[in-house]
């Protein structure tokens, strides 16, 4: 390092150093949130609200996690997310390459017009009341899964992605090729096509498993069962209505130790919600990264 820095003009010197403390603010900025979470998830409520902890864990305990864990509906919470999160991507991921690749192919009649009337839907839809009206009354979707899943079973911005990668990372010569040699339009996409595009599904899939895991609108519109009802709405409700309701039937010396423990309760529910997202993403990153940038570069 000190010997390429001598190399380098006293401009050159200036801007490296410039650089490295604004990434490291930048860095100071990024982290410390993060940190603070788990800390006072793990720390006594009395030090997180009088604010004696600020970084890391001051009187540490697990009493916290005890609380989000002691009702069993957690793991039943778990359950559905993650067979939401599954079968939801999956769809996702279906409907997504179904339309990218039709549209990334030079010789489908009128596909600008098709992308065009697709582009619209981004920016106008239907509202809330009518796609309720849609979704619950005519289809009958309530207290089903099939409603976190069908409404949104592509998104437009993610298809624009794929077929962007579809039409600049992969030659187009290789599919007329494959067709001279009697590879019919699906045989391509099977045996080409999703074989050179794991990168972009990698990133389509990351960006559609984490729109899942977060959701819980849809959850508190459709789903009145708590026995289908996704981690993220039941972990609502225990901060929600679960502490509002046990607050109102204490006395007031009981009721500030409650609110503390309450205020505590939410960090530990926002590390407990983020942990399975934090153990995938390590896994997907290398495709994330490589898949973005080839896009990026191509496009």
């Amino acid at each position: 390092m000190t010997k390429s820095m001598n190399r380098m003009s006293r401009g050159d010197v200036i801007f490296e150093i410039v650089n490295c403390i604004f990434l490291g603010l930048i860095a100071v900025i990024i982290l410390y949130p993060l940190i603070y979470v788990i800390s006072a998830s793990f720390s006594d409520p009395m030090m997180v609200t009088s604010g004696a902890m600020w970084l890391w864990p001051v009187d540490l305990t697990i009493d916290n996690y005890k609380e989000v864990f002691k009702n069993k509906n957690i793991i039943l919470g778990f359950r559905n997310s993650l067979v939401i999160l599954f079968c939801g991507t999956a769809v996702n991921l279906v409907m997504t390459v179904l339309a990218a690749y039709p549209l990334s192919r030079h010789d489908l009649w009128g596909r600008n017009v098709l992308m065009k009337l697709i582009t619209f839907t981004m920016f106008f839809g239907g509202g809330l009341i009518p796609t309720y009206l849609l979704v619950g009354k005519t289809l009958g979707l309530m207290n089903n899964w099939l409603a976190l899943i069908l409404p949104g079973a592509i998104s437009v911005y993610n298809m624009i992605i794929m077929r962007t990668y579809f039409m600049t990372s992969i030659p187009y010569e290789m599919q007329e090729a494959a067709e001279i040699d009697g590879c019919s339009a699906f045989g391509i996409l099977l045996r080409i096509i999703l074989p050179l595009s794991g990168p972009v599904l990698a990133v389509i899939a990351l960006y559609y498993g984490v729109g899942h895991w977060n959701s819980y609108f849809n959850a508190l519109l459709y789903i009145s069962d708590e026995k289908l009802a996704p981690l993220q709405l039941y972990l609502r409700k225990v901060l929600t209505l679960n502490n509002a309701q046990s607050l109102m039937e204490m006395g007031a010396d009981e009721m500030a130790r409650q609110a503390m423990r309450a205020e505590t309760i939410k960090y530990s529910v926002i590390v407990v919600s983020s942990i399975p997202m934090l153990i995938i993403y390590p896994f997907v990153q290398r495709f994330f990264v490589k898949g973005v940038m080839i896009g990026a570069v191509k496009g």
